[in-house]
Order: structure tokens, then sequence, then C-alpha cells
């Protein structure tokens, strides 16, 4: 078949591809950077150069495809921009795919979301999938779109490493015994590759984890993974924790959000759905994961 994979050569993105060529799929992926190109085609796909701004290239580059896979991939700079609308920007790229893919004739859509997707209200800078799943709701009934919602992603672990540098814990506003869902973006990769050879019909919903694990554990297990078996996690108010991104130079809306998402973590708001359709858990684990955040602890 072939595919368009959307988000370059990211954290998906890249295992995806791999998986998809190694079956024998004709795969484009489209990044913004041309640098990419060869990094690309070495893995036995083709590269389409241009942005998720501009609806002509996302149309051109989509036509005749069998299957889409759409993600909404602003860099992590953008949080520290004061001059962005996170959610509305990543609101835009959803618009802008429907337009590509209405004009493209495309029926078959994989669409990167997120768990909090199935809510507008308390899940903070997450609400933005809730209204890209609406925009792509909007697209003809003839269109197939499975929705795939990851929950919390392990890679997101690499943001503690700073505090547990200069403070020897990790800080946020959640914390504790209770157990939270955490994936591998490896994992997400491989059911979406699942997805893609099944069949399509109308609209679907599929929640992706690895493993359900309490803040505290992941403590004890990063903690063991980079020598300090006496790692801490430490839960602060909700102000001083807006206070202190904002005080790192995030964008005061989006560190808003940041903290809003973190108190739906802590009440059942992120979570309902997910728990009325809990899906059967990936193959890495945090203790996987605690490799690679041990590599990285060691070389920053």
């Amino acid at each position: 078949m072939k595919i368009i994979v959307t988000g370059s050569l990211g954290n998906i993105s890249k295992p995806l591809t791999k998986e998809l060529v190694e079956k024998g799929h004709d795969v484009t992926v489209i990044s913004s950077n041309a640098e990419r190109q060869t990094e690309i085609e070495s893995l036995g796909a083709k590269a389409a150069i241009g942005t998720m701004e501009d609806i002509d290239f996302l149309s051109e580059s989509f036509a005749g495809a069998d299957i889409i896979y759409a993600m909404e991939a602003l860099n992590a700079g953008v949080f520290f921009n004061h001059e962005i609308d996170f959610i509305q920007a990543n609101i835009q790229i959803a618009k802008n795919y429907k337009e590509a893919i209405e004009r493209s004739g495309v029926k078959n859509i994989i669409h990167l979301s997120s768990i909090g997707a199935h809510t507008n209200e308390g899940n903070g800078i997450l609400k933005f999938h809730y209204e890209a799943e609406k925009v792509l709701n909007e697209l003809p009934e003839n269109v197939s779109i499975k929705f795939m919602r990851p929950v919390g992603f392990y890679y997101n672990m690499f943001a503690f490493i700073p505090t547990i540098k200069s403070q020897n814990v990790i800080i946020q506003n959640y914390g504790g015994d209770d157990q939270e869902p955490w994936v591998s973006p490896f994992d997400i990769a491989s059911v979406i590759a699942e997805e893609i050879e099944k069949p399509f019909n109308g609209r679907e919903i599929r929640y992706v984890a690895s493993e359900e694990i309490s803040p505290n554990e992941i403590a004890k297990i990063l903690g063991e993974a980079i020598g300090n078996p006496d790692l801490q996690w430490i839960t602060i108010s909700d102000e001083d924790l807006l206070n202190n991104l904002i005080k790192a130079g995030m964008n005061p809306d989006t560190a808003k959000g940041f903290v809003e998402m973190n108190m739906a973590r802590r009440s059942n708001v992120l979570y309902e759905d997910y728990y009325k359709n809990r899906p059967e858990m990936g193959n890495i684990k945090v203790k996987d994961f605690a490799k690679n955040f041990a590599t990285a602890y060691y070389k920053n």
C-alpha cells in the first residue's frame, strides 16, 4: 500500500516508517527539514519536504495514497514561544489536514490523538486533541478514521533530569502510589502499523499504553538506573509548578495548560474514558526505558 507518514523522523514516525518499509509498503515521509531527506531515503522511504501549514503541499503529497498517518507536530521550542498559541496552532494543523484530505480524496486516515481527547474541559493543554478530533470528524462519512489515543510518553520523563541533577528529586504537582498509564513510542508505532493492515470502517478509537505504574515506582526505577536508589518523587502545589514553568521561560498560557493537565491526572478526568476502554499493555516497560534515561542523564 502507498502510505503517507507525517511527523518527519520523530519518536513515533521513525520506527513506524521502518516497520512499514520492512513489510513492503510504499512509504512517503513528510518533513519540514530538507536535511532529513537522506536519512528518510536510507530507511527505504521517499521524502516529501514541506510544512503542515502549506495546504497545497499537503494535498499534492496525499494524492494517490491508500492511507495517511496524520499527527500534529510542533517542536518543543514552541512551548517557550510567547507569540504562539499552542492549542490554536495545533487545531489549525488539523484543519489543514482536513482540507488536504478532502482535496486529495484519500479515504483512510490514522490520526495520532491522545488520552484526554474525550473531553474539552479540565484536560489542560490536551484540549487541542479533542478539538483536532472534532475537526477531522467533520470529514465526509466515506472517510474512515482511526483515532489513536496514547497515554503519557516515557520520553516526557527526560524533563525530570534537570531537577534530579540540581535538587536530587523529581518535582511535579502529582505523585504518590496510585498507578497511571505510560507508553513507549515504539509500542505506539507497532499499534499504528497493526491498524494500518486491518480493515478501516467508519470512525474508531484505540487507546495505547505500555505499563500502568505509580510515580513512586518510577522514581525508584529511574533512581536505580542512574545509581541513585534513594531518588524521591515529591509533590508541590499547582501554583508552585506554574511559577516554576513560567520562571523557566515557558509561555504562561502553555504553562497553565501543563499544570491543568497534571491536575487532571490527580482526578479521574484524564483517565475516565481510558479505563472504560482499557487496552492490552505493550511490550516496553519503564525498566526498559530507564536504560535510555540513564544514558541521557549522564550525557547531559
